[in-house]
This record gives structure tokens, C-alpha cells and sequence, in this order.
């Protein structure tokens, strides 16, 4: 009998221990600068450590490896926004919640000469611009409406996305 007290108490004490508080991670308001190419203080060409340090609230990560599907990132799924660190771009999803500096989001295809000229490339599902930091690119929709948007420090030829 005396075992079975002291085999409870034990337990008890381990599942107190067990127990600790533990903090989740604050994300900051996510404002995307389009015309500086930067998220918050993050550049395209940021480190994985600079993406996490910046905003800690990542749902996942991939490291930058060779077995790597697109060269490693971290990624806000339930932001929809999404760091490619190995191959230097950011991308904005559809589902975007933080702030955009140009409200380009589920903007019309032919609302965009005034604010980013005339595209470098076009293509018929989508634009890519020059800007003074690199590239922008910009997706449509069947509407001809932006779903998504990259950006990167990198020029048209050296660019590499992941598909």
C-alpha cells in the first residue's frame, strides 16, 4: 500500500512538471512594401534566421538544402504568405491578410500601367516588372484580376521560381 502512495505521488509530481507554460510566438502587423520590395524589414534576399526573427509566427519551414523541393523558405500558411530563401523571392497569395503598400490584390489587369508601366515580360496568365530592387511579377486569374504576387532582387534571367 505504501508503494502504490508513493508510485501516485510520483506521478503526480512528474505531470506537474510536465505541465509548463509555454508562449506562442507574437507575429507582428505584415506590411508589404511593393515598391521597395520588402516585407516589414525583410529583403528577398534575407536569411532564414533574419525571416524567423522577424516574424516568429512561421507554420513551417523548409531548410535550404539540396533535397530541397524549392531551395528551402519559411512559409505563413494562414497568412498566405510565403519566404523562398533559397531561391531569394517572396510570394503573396490570394488569402493575404496584412497590408499591402499598392492595393494590387484582386486588382484589374489594365489598372496597372500608371503605377508599374509597361511590363518587361508578358504572358498570358501573367506580368513580370522591373523595379528598382529586381522583379516583379504578378498573377491572373480568369477574370484578369491579381490572385498573387512575387517579388524578388533578382533580374528576368537569373530568377527561378518554384512551381
Amino acid at each position: 500500500m505504501k508503494s502504490f502512495f508513493i508510485l501516485l505521488i510520483s506521478q503526480a509530481i512528474f505531470a506537474i512538471a510536465a505541465a509548463q507554460l509555454k508562449t506562442s510566438a507574437v507575429c507582428p502587423m505584415i506590411n508589404v512594401d511593393i515598391l521597395a520590395g520588402r516585407v516589414n524589414d525583410i529583403e528577398p534576399l534575407s536569411t532564414q534566421g533574419q525571416v524567423k526573427k522577424s516574424l516568429p509566427c512561421f507554420t513551417s519551414e523548409e531548410p535550404e538544402n539540396n533535397t530541397s523541393s524549392c531551395g528551402g523558405g519559411i512559409f505563413y500558411k494562414d497568412k498566405d504568405i510565403y519566404f523562398y530563401t533559397g531561391r531569394d523571392y517572396i510570394e503573396i497569395r490570394e488569402k493575404f491578410n496584412g497590408k499591402l503598400s499598392l492595393p494590387l490584390m484582386g486588382a484589374s489587369r489594365n489598372s496597372l500601367f500608371k503605377t508599374l508601366g509597361h511590363p518587361k515580360i508578358k504572358d498570358v496568365r501573367w506580368d513580370a516588372f522591373r523595379t528598382q530592387y529586381g522583379t516583379l511579377i504578378l498573377y491572373y486569374n480568369k477574370a484578369n484580376k491579381i490572385n498573387k504576387i512575387q517579388f524578388s532582387n533578382k533580374s528576368t534571367e537569373t530568377l527561378t521560381l518554384c512551381n
